[in-house]
């Protein structure tokens, strides 16, 4: 029988893909300052979590400018987030917490704010307090919560992905609840843009702050690297047996085997992430809540779409519903409209949105 070099050499590829791979894990693990495996998981170890090597003109999800390193830019490149250490001050975040109480309590109640409760949550239990909201949205027009969205620190590196011209697009406080045992506090892996009526993608940056501490025991964000270099996959409610919250839409087809990284965060870190970067979040199994700020940003040069015929066109039918219940007839909106409502200008000049 003639000898074959075949095994031999599938062998000795599967060693460089798995020293390849544990070479992108600890480049991950030194981005976000984590001196081990303990403290950010990524499993499996496979997949595009890299920093490669760029040239100025191949940049395309960052712009030029004196604030990200170029190892920052890098990653961000390939990876599709940046988590930035202990960018919000404790103070702010103690003022936003303060206003977020006075908002459960009733004492403050902004025009167009939108709350949640989670679905486990009996509406006969539904009473002013933390404990029966899990999320706040839409706070354009609450000065103190708002003032998260105009923090100089934040647009700063907002700026790298936009450019100067900075739209705030959709706020939103998450208070992720203590499970109940029906695994309703996760959210299902999903990719933002699939809210979104305006493009282009590569100019929309979500800033997301850790309000405390968060790490996997209560429901840190999980995201897969790479995938904002992907398209727009269809969502759709996942089928879980305890339920789904509103507007709680998830992938329906996705690589099960893709790298995933968990983002363990201090109070103040803030990861700016793209659009299309596949995430989600996992159980809370404490007993406390698990508090984060966040606003998605767009370049006032982006533009408007129609989403009709689209993968997109499922959730404007969703969101316009809930604008005609709320009017309590046919608004005659979409989701065009709803946007617009919503969107703000926070520095530079207001072009297109």
């Amino acid at each position: 029988m003639k000898w074959s070099p075949r095994p031999r050499v599938g062998v000795l590829a599967a060693a460089m893909a798995q020293q390849r791979a544990a070479t992108r894990l600890r480049i991950v693990l030194g981005h976000l300052g984590c001196p081990s495996a303990g403290a950010v998981v990524a499993s499996p170890t496979s997949g595009p979590i890299a920093s490669a090597s760029f040239h100025p003109q191949q940049f395309q999800y960052t712009l030029d400018n004196d604030v990200l390193s170029l190892e920052q830019r890098k990653f961000y490149e390939e990876n599709g987030f940046l988590v930035i250490k202990n960018l919000v001050s404790d103070a702010d975040i103690q003022r936003f917490r303060v206003e977020f109480e006075k908002i459960c309590r009733e004492e403050s109640k902004p025009v167009g704010l939108m709350v949640m409760r989670d679905v486990s949550i009996a509406k006969s239990e539904y009473s002013p307090s933390e404990k029966t909201i899990s999320k706040i949205q839409d706070f354009q027009e609450d000065k103190e919560l708002f003032r998260f969205c105009t923090l100089p620190e934040v647009l700063k590196y907002v700026e790298c992905f936009t450019g100067p011209n900075i739209m705030a697009m959709h706020t939103m406080l998450i208070n992720k609840p203590p499970d109940t045992g029906k695994k309703t506090s996760r959210h299902p892996l999903h990719q933002d843009l699939h809210y979104f009526p305006f493009r282009p993608s590569n100019r929309i940056v979500c800033a997301w702050t850790a309000m405390e501490h968060i790490d996997r025991n209560n429901g840190c964000l999980v995201v897969l690297p790479g995938t904002h270099k992907g398209c727009l996959k269809p969502h759709d409610y996942p089928q879980w047996e305890g339920g789904v919250n509103a507007m709680f839409h998830g992938i329906q087809d996705y690589d099960k085997d893709h790298a995933r990284v968990h983002l363990v965060m201090e109070k103040g870190d803030t990861v700016f992430f793209h659009p299309l970067l596949i995430h989600g979040s996992g159980r809370n199994q404490t007993q406390g809540f698990r508090k984060a700020i966040s606003c998605h940003f767009a370049s006032a040069d982006c533009h408007y779409i129609d989403v009709k015929g689209t993968v997109q066109e499922n959730i404007e039918k969703e969101v316009v519903g809930i604008a005609d219940r709320l009017c309590g007839t046919e608004s005659g909106l979409n989701l065009k409209d709803i946007w617009m409502f919503r969107a703000r200008l926070v520095k530079g000049e207001r072009i297109t949105l």
